[in-house]
């Protein structure tokens, strides 16, 4: 009698099988998760991160600055710049620039948004710091 080892044909096939069903399970609750992080670390962005860079530049200078890159650059009228307020460019999770806007049409201060993840404004996606939710 000869002692082999291995796996036979059936028992490889059980394997394959139960590989795919745990797959088919576990794989449709993983795809919306990367939109959803996406979507999260936007809201991050907009109203924590950028947000205190925003407000520590106004309490510096007294006002907001003119635009994002102020936040990273020092801009010659600024004589109480303490920063850079933001070490990293500003974009959202999408790669498009946020959109920025003082004062603001929504808020007194300032408007700060992105389109989402159409990248298009509009469309019910857009994430916005004057919405509370």
């Amino acid at each position: 009698m000869k002692n082999t080892k291995g796996f036979t044909l059936i028992e490889l096939m059980l394997v394959v099988i139960i590989i795919g069903v745990l797959a088919s399970l576990v794989v449709p609750r993983l795809v919306g998760r990367s939109e959803e992080a996406r979507i999260a670390a936007a809201k991050a962005d907009i109203n924590a991160n950028i947000a205190v860079a925003l407000d520590l530049c106004e309490l510096d200078n007294g006002q907001y600055p003119p635009d994002l890159n102020a936040l990273k650059a020092k801009s010659g009228s600024d004589a109480n710049w303490k920063g850079p307020y933001l070490k990293r460019s500003v974009k959202d999770p999408w790669g498009n620039p946020y959109i920025y806007r003082t004062p603001g049409e929504h808020s007194p201060d300032y408007d700060l948004y992105s389109y989402g993840p159409d990248g298009a404004e509009g469309g019910g996606d857009d994430i916005v710091n004057w919405e509370e939710e």
